[in-house]
């Protein structure tokens, strides 16, 4: 079985990747595969090795940057989404595309490039369920032209504290405008939002956040019921335990004694809270949550300004 697991950067969808991934009978992309994208690695000793790195470090925390593949002089193996080798050996229409990736981008050529990549991954490796993490769109609908049964965990985070994030990331493109940014062009009535602001830099990043979640809940509308399933980061830091379990429910996994071993070698942390309000100021984070205020109260998160709409 093929699964994604879906967010839109910040949002925590590294973590519940890396803990699906403990499990003994799940394959994924490495950060080395993608590292060593030329020599089109297949990732056979993937799960035990990112096993053996977790036993030598158990003071593993869920927000610490995973990008570097050597930690404290050694060789850390750990899921990726793997932009480098998508964009080497699938297409670069992968990694940053301006819009969603739909069942109408699946010409014959991009779908058999698609099933090849993970099928030869997916049989090397010999694990009964493969997972990979991708960030931004949820770029399903092309997926699931090439793997119809695949499942879906969509991972969400209060969109104030994803884009109080974005804002203070050396990554983020927002600050170049929304005329050079990965996302595409802004609507009519999104830049006209934008200009009305300011050219806020904090309004981009929710109207950026935004237009990502409007695009998984289109998404997920031409998805089965039982393949899709969205989680709140929120929930697994309150109950990991419960969250990840209805997590390994949904893709068929049993909660082993070994996958236990490896689950007690993550610390959750409780939320932030309101670090978002703290950092963007009362001014701006009431504008950013003006902005947000529909996927905030959609997702199930109470909003602080009673002029927000």
């Amino acid at each position: 079985m093929l699964s994604f697991v879906l967010g839109s950067g910040r949002c925590g969808s590294t973590l519940v990747t890396e803990l699906v991934a403990r499990h003994p009978d799940v394959g994924f992309v490495s950060n080395v595969d993608d590292k060593l994208a030329r020599l089109n690695l297949k990732g056979q000793w993937n799960n035990a090795l990112f096993a053996r790195s977790a036993e030598r470090d158990p003071s593993l925390r869920p927000f610490r940057d995973r990008r570097r593949p050597l930690e404290r002089g050694r060789l850390r193996v750990a899921p990726s989404e793997g932009w480098v080798v998508l964009d080497r050996q699938v297409s670069n229409i992968f990694p940053q595309p301006c819009r969603d990736l739909t069942a109408r981008d699946a010409t014959p050529w991009l779908t058999g490039r698609i099933t090849d990549f993970f099928d030869s991954r997916m049989q090397a490796q010999g694990k009964p369920h493969f997972v990979h993490h991708l960030t931004g769109w949820p770029r399903s609908g092309l997926l699931r032209s090439a793997y119809p049964d695949a499942r879906f965990v969509h991972v969400v985070r209060d969109g104030r504290a994803v884009c109080n994030s974005w804002l203070q990331m050396g990554w983020w493109d927002g600050y170049r405008g929304p005329d050079s940014w990965y996302l595409g062009p802004l609507s009519p009535g999104d830049r006209e939002e934008w200009e009305a602001s300011g050219r806020s830099f904090v309004v981009l990043a929710g109207l950026g956040w935004r237009l990502l979640l409007d695009a998984m809940d289109e998404a997920r509308r031409l998805v089965p019921d039982d393949q899709w399933l969205d989680v709140r980061l929120e929930d697994l830091m309150d109950t990991p335990r419960e969250t990840l379990g209805q997590v390994l429910d949904f893709l068929g996994l049993e909660w082993s004694a070994e996958f236990e071993a490896g689950f007690r070698l993550h610390t959750f942390q409780a939320s932030r809270g309101l670090a978002w309000k703290r950092d963007l100021g009362d001014e701006q984070a009431a504008l950013l949550e003006g902005v947000i205020a529909r996927p905030l109260t959609r997702y199930g998160y109470p909003l602080l300004h009673s002029h927000a709409q």
